[in-house]
């Protein structure tokens, strides 16, 4: 990965779930491209481990471990200062916790589909507030929100409340985008397709779908181009989504497997 040109070098780079699927491997991936990191989960166990593991992959870098519930949302705000005033600078946040739990409306799991809504769009609002912050103050940095493919249109069953949670965030960081234009700030969304994590292990009959790490390297690269909007991987999830934004309803529905 060593060839990857980037228009800056973002030494510095806290990732928000991290300790499984997409910010694990991402954190993996920009250890060995020698990025100092935070990493932020909620449980410390696993960030332990994938700390033993980043040093190993790169001795010479520096790991700082911050056990976060992202639902905390004053502890958003404190981690990412505390982050930041231990490297000294903050060059990238990369908002990434998330969660796939939800169900079919009038179902009886409001609980569940509320759950989804406050991991993957509330506590996303507080990490971009708390992210864009310190780079209002800095005049730098670089935020990357991850969405999802699922975003391009309204889903159906258990994906319809996850669809609209990444919808937000797509939205919200295109919004950020209008509000940056001429900014040294630069903001990238990612819609990644079906990468194989533990969200969707146990979902059969998946076109496409790509392995954690060529996924995930896909996706390093995308970050480090810093371009506004990202499809991954690779131009396959562009036409599909291409394709998605224009299929009527009923066959949307059978594409899904709803």
């Amino acid at each position: 990965m060593s060839n990857y040109v980037s228009k800056s070098v973002r030494k510095n780079i806290l990732i928000t779930g991290a300790s499984s699927g997409l910010g694990y491997e991402m954190a993996r991936q920009f250890a060995a491209m020698g990025r100092n990191l935070a990493i932020c989960a909620r449980r410390e166990d696993q960030l332990l481990a994938l700390k033993t593991e980043l040093d190993a992959i790169n001795p010479d870098i520096d790991v700082l471990i911050k056990p976060l519930d992202v639902l905390d949302y004053d502890a958003v705000e404190r981690v990412f200062n505390e982050v930041k005033a231990y490297f000294g600078q903050l060059d990238r946040v990369i908002v990434n916790a998330g969660m796939g739990k939800g169900q079919a409306l009038g179902k009886g799991y409001f609980h569940a589909n509320r759950q989804t809504a406050e991991t993957n769009f509330v506590a996303a609002i507080a990490q971009c507030d708390a992210a864009m912050a310190i780079f209002r103050e800095q005049n730098a940095g670089h935020l990357v929100a991850v969405s999802s493919l699922a975003a391009l249109r309204g889903m159906s069953g258990t994906t319809m409340v996850y669809s609209a949670t990444k919808a937000g965030v797509a939205v919200l960081m295109e919004g950020l985008q209008m509000d940056l234009l001429d900014s040294p700030i630069k903001v990238t969304t990612l819609f990644p397709g079906y990468i194989l994590t533990d969200i969707n292990r146990d979902m059969k009959n998946v076109m496409f779908r790509a392995d954690l790490q060529s996924g995930t390297r896909s996706i390093v690269k995308a970050i480090e181009r810093e371009k506004p909007k990202a499809y991954v991987p690779g131009i396959t999830w562009w036409l599909l989504g291409h394709i998605m934004r224009r299929l009527p309803l009923r066959i949307l529905k059978k594409a899904g497997g709803q």
